[in-house]
């Protein structure tokens, strides 16, 4: 790939993984001023759309590649060890398009859609928060309002990713103005349908490149264009384990290269002493150890969910959405622990900028992981399920 990020095809036969690798390629090399200018992840973002990663979920009828969450999960991870931010955009994109291919495929909206985010490489946002809701998704209280077969939403949403540089937002609302606040749906709007006004920038200790500023958003768009399923079925069925796992696969991409940059420098100091252990090795093999905990952990959640999507039973369960729960509260707090571990190691080396063992931006981009979403929310959420579920502690799943 010309690392300027010049338009080319996708090769043919190529494996997502050699795609993904050429465009963390492209992602790395801008991930430092991406960072500092806190500035969208354009050149990585062009990539993608060049290999034609942004729509390898959608079914191959529809002309997608009909990945499986495990697979762009792995993608997930190959981005996360160059820049963050950029495989971030890359898995939130993926979250919201799981809920078109897994609740959309008997719309022929919908499905068409679909075609088009194939053809044109449509990049999505979301549109989950709102103020006044305390970053409860599973509320809104801004409502669809109909004239005719036209739909009609204001939301004063106080986060929407890279809300500004994306071609449609997929955006929740209350079903009607006589709706409970649980009643939800989620509508697609296509950027000529809406319009935003910023109301929040961005100014960010990590993740400063997703660009999840706050805005206005007013929208009209045919009634067609809400998603056939409620929200709270999206949610529990497809949403909720999709954001859970693909943002672990984020983190463990961080993870991996903080661990890659720890072993570069004790091998260095090996070579100069070899006759003595070099500093750090111990803690090397510590965090190598942590590293495997959060690959297991994050292997086991997308088979979990793999398994269980075969059963609609299994996955509005209480014991898959524990199991996805514990699996988002694991990673996002061991991938801390692992980039602390890693800057022990390093050094002062690592706690400079611009140096082969730097781990600020590792670090910053670290903590965005427990308050996405809050790691308090959903241990509540948890405990709440416990008081009437059983543990599962079979080996066997």
């Amino acid at each position: 790939m010309n690392v300027e990020g010049a338009p080319i095809e996708a090769r043919v036969g190529d494996a997502a993984e050699a795609r993904a690798a050429r465009v963390s390629a492209i992602a790395g090399k801008y991930a430092d001023p991406v960072d500092v200018e806190g500035r969208f992840p354009r050149e990585a973002v062009k990539a993608m759309r060049a290999e034609k990663l942004l729509s390898i979920q959608i079914p191959t009828d529809l002309g997608g590649e009909g990945a499986s969450i495990t697979e762009i999960a792995e993608l997930c991870s190959i981005l996360g060890q160059t820049c963050a931010a950029s495989a971030m955009v890359f898995a939130m994109h993926h979250i919201k398009l799981s809920s078109l291919v897994e609740h959309g495929a008997g719309s022929d909206w919908h499905r068409n859609f679909m075609g088009r985010i194939a053809k044109e490489q449509l990049l999505l946002a979301s549109a989950t928060s709102e103020r006044g809701i305390g970053g409860n998704l599973r509320n809104s209280i801004c409502a669809l309002k109909f004239e005719g077969d036209t739909c009609f939403l204001e939301k004063d949403a106080t986060v929407i990713s890279y809300g500004s540089h994306a071609d449609a937002i997929l955006i929740t609302s209350r079903a009607h103005a006589q709706a409970a606040s649980s009643d939800q749906v989620l509508t697609a709007f296509l950027k000529d349908q809406y319009t935003l006004e910023k109301t929040h920038v961005w100014n960010t200790l990590g993740m400063r490149g997703t660009c999840s500023d706050g805005f206005l958003f007013k929208g009209q768009a045919p009634a067609h264009q809400i998603l056939p399923k409620p929200f709270a079925e999206i949610a529990a069925q497809s949403m909720l384990a999709s954001s859970h796992l693909l943002w672990s696969g984020v983190w463990y991409g961080i993870a991996v290269d903080a661990v890659a940059r720890a072993q570069a420098f004790v091998r260095a100091a090996a070579r100069k002493t070899p006759d003595a252990p070099p500093p750090g090795a111990l803690r090397l093999a510590e965090v190598s150890n942590l590293l495997q905990m959060v690959k297991s952990n994050v292997v086991a959640g997308l088979k979990a969910y793999e398994d269980a999507k075969v059963d609609v039973d299994r996955l509005s369960s209480m014991g898959f959405a524990v199991t996805m729960n514990n699996v988002k509260i694991a990673s996002s707090e061991t991938i801390l622990e692992i980039v602390n571990h890693a800057m022990l190691i390093c050094g002062i080396m690592g706690y400079k900028n611009g140096t082969p063992f730097s781990l600020g931006r590792h670090l910053r981009d670290a903590h965005s992981a427990q308050l996405m979403i809050s790691n308090d929310r959903i241990l509540g959420n948890t405990s709440s399920m416990l008081l009437v579920h059983k543990q599962d502690t079979s080996l066997l799943g």
